[in-house]
């Protein structure tokens, strides 16, 4: 049997964060961010909190996210981020609520960083029952339905968003020339 200071240890784990120092304005550039490994963080919830301990295994990083890392005074057109947050798809770890347990696969408002604490008081946490939904679509709509050769021209429409993105590299994966367009030169680059 392990020692409490054993258990302790065995509770706590390195996290890498990226640290969003604070709202931009235009274009983000490196120095609006960090990344640092010297923080830990606790990853076992104490017995009366409802709180939730995820692993993060992707962080959004989508070009509508440059708008929501500005400061916005008027919430009802756009939400800004808290500086060092965003959407992510996460892996439960540990968790105080009964609806989600250690292996489901969540999304929400998580930290940029390897394991984040939920707030028992966050709402923005969703279940997910069918984990791979624009992968699904990219992966039907270019396999089943376009069905291309090796070597063949493929246009992607929204070539930028979650699943356009995916149907790019299935194509180029494939062989094909791939050209992609998106709402602006801002999404380009």
């Amino acid at each position: 049997m392990a020692s409490g200071g054993d258990q302790e240890a065995v509770m706590m784990k390195s996290n890498k964060q990226v640290i969003f120092r604070d709202y931009v304005s235009g274009f983000p550039k490196e120095s609006d961010m960090y990344v640092t490994s010297t923080a830990t963080i606790k990853t076992k919830v104490e017995q009366w909190s409802k709180a939730v301990v995820v692993k993060n295994l992707y962080l959004s990083c989508d070009p509508y996210m440059r708008i929501l890392m500005n400061k916005h005074q008027d919430n009802n057109v756009f939400t800004s981020f808290t500086p060092g947050s965003g959407f992510g798809v996460a892996e439960v770890v540990d968790s105080g609520k009964e609806e989600l347990k250690k292996g489901d696969l969540i999304w929400g408002m998580t930290g940029w960083e390897e394991y984040t604490i939920i707030s028992p008081s966050d709402d923005t946490l969703f279940k997910i029952p069918n984990t791979c939904m624009p992968g699904m679509t990219a992966w039907v709509g270019f396999y089943e339905v376009c069905c291309p050769k090796r070597g063949e021209y493929v246009y992607v429409s929204a070539a930028s968003g979650a699943v356009g993105q995916l149907v790019g590299q299935f194509a180029k994966l494939m062989g094909c020339y791939v050209v992609g367009s998106a709402g602006s030169k801002e999404k380009v680059n």
